[in-house]
């Protein structure tokens, strides 16, 4: 599966790479999140509860941070294991882009994954994936977006 994007994100680039940064963030806007443990500056222990078409599944797995270049962008290696429902692997890539008062950020993911999941269909899980993207990016910037008069 390989997946591409572009979000503009309500503030600039150095508070928006803070905010991908911060773990209580993350635990908060990441769809099926159940914990988020950073390990070290570049690795981090996750588990997702996520359901994809008729399949459930748990994942517990490791994320790692590499080609790191403060605040521009970096490469999140993920490897994710969910039991009889199968695993996922790969890699995403963000890139950060200042513009004005905003930031786009730009993502470029391939993932494999194995077990019942793979059964499902390409399309299936693909269409899940652009899923969990959207309900992120939403999740972020509804949490950065303030409130206009009268919103409560």
């Amino acid at each position: 599966m390989e997946m591409t994007g572009e979000q503009r994100i309500p503030m600039g680039q150095a508070q928006t790479w803070a905010a991908l940064n911060d773990v209580d963030v993350l635990k908060d806007v990441i769809p099926g999140c159940e914990g988020l443990e950073k390990i070290s500056d570049e690795e981090f222990h996750v588990q997702v509860q996520t359901k994809i078409g008729p399949v459930s599944a748990r994942f517990k797995g490791k994320m790692t941070l590499k080609d790191i270049s403060a605040p521009s962008g970096y490469t999140i290696v993920f490897d994710g294991q969910g039991g009889a429902a199968g695993f996922a692997k790969g890699e995403a890539r963000v890139e950060l882009v200042p513009e004005g008062e905003e930031t786009l950020l730009r993502y470029a993911a391939k993932a494999n994954i194995g077990g019942k999941l793979a059964q499902i269909g390409s399309r299936l899980v693909d269409g899940a994936a652009r899923k969990l993207a959207d309900q992120f990016f939403t999740a972020f910037r509804a949490r950065y977006t303030p409130e206009e008069p009268g919103d409560e």
